[in-house]
């Protein structure tokens, strides 16, 4: 039985992990469509300023869930102010500056921070279960990953500025009629986006050493899982981390971490060509 749990725990911090570092992308492209590429980078930038808020003697909660989210949260701002805004509906423009935006940050936090590894120290220690033990700090992941999931949802459903964003979604020219300016709605949401993506990144700190060229790893789970969960902000983030956090764990439990990561990448293949628009393109239809 503790073995069960314990199992379950794990499938369940796989699932959240993914949703959490997906959770930025996913927002930025369902409400946008634009696919940001330099979406890793945010993610990294997010670790970075976890790191140098806690190395300047800032409480590392502090620095994780302030810091970071405000941190890549104006720099976001400062991207989509300069580089985003001209590129709305041009996709392959948009995905071919991110890229190059994202080969940029790279340098620059390669200048700034040196080619070495770097993080912070882990502040939950492990969580006995009978006679097995689990890092406490994973079930942070799990709790922090919910509460912004539904906070998420809560803006998107029942308050004035996800109605107006959600129907800047749909249509500029009716959110303009309506009083609201367009670009402005879009502007802030794509700092939003960063300011996840910089929370995601805060969070993961003490779990993952942090080098400059790290953006890669988030941005290929993350783009998957985004893609594959189709345009619905929530039921699309979720269904994806659901389905490719529990292969990858379970195949990983059986075999290896490298054989986890194949059967994730072999399930996205074959649910893209099964289901081209996602799964919310088909499930989930007008769900957030």
């Amino acid at each position: 039985m503790d073995q069960f749990v314990v199992g379950a725990i794990e499938i369940a911090y796989a699932i959240a992990s993914l949703a959490l570092i997906s959770a930025g992308l996913a927002l930025v492209f369902g409400m946008m469509r634009v696919i940001n590429l330099a979406h890793g980078e945010f993610v990294v930038m997010g670790g970075y300023a976890t790191i140098v808020a806690t190395r300047a003697g800032l409480d590392i909660w502090f620095s994780m869930l302030v810091v970071a989210p405000v941190a890549v949260g104006l720099i976001g701002l400062l991207v989509e102010r300069l580089i985003i805004r001209w590129l709305y509906g041009r996709m392959i423009d948009t995905m071919l500056a991110t890229w190059g935006l994202s080969l940029l940050l790279v340098g620059l936090i390669t200048t700034v921070f040196g080619n070495t590894t770097t993080g912070v120290t882990n502040p939950l220690g492990p969580v006995s279960i009978g006679s097995y033990q689990i890092g406490g700090y994973s079930l942070f992941i799990i709790g922090i990953t919910v509460v912004l999931m539904a906070l998420i949802y809560a803006v998107l459903r029942f308050t004035r500025v996800g109605l107006v964003a959600r129907g800047a979604m749909q249509s500029a020219e009716v959110v303009s009629a309506l009083g609201y300016n367009p670009s402005r709605v879009y502007m802030i949401t794509f700092a939003l986006g960063a300011a996840v993506s910089g929370l995601a990144g805060g969070v993961m700190a003490p779990l993952t050493g942090l080098l400059p060229s790290s953006g890669g790893q988030f941005i290929a789970k993350s783009f998957i899982t985004v893609i594959a969960g189709g345009a619905s902000v929530i039921a699309g983030t979720t269904a994806g981390s659901i389905i490719f956090g529990t292969v990858s764990k379970v195949v990983e439990m059986l075999s290896t971490t490298v054989i986890g990561e194949i059967a994730l990448l072999v399930v996205a293949i074959v649910l893209l060509r099964v289901l081209p628009t996602g799964i919310t393109g088909r499930f989930f239809r007008g769900a957030v």
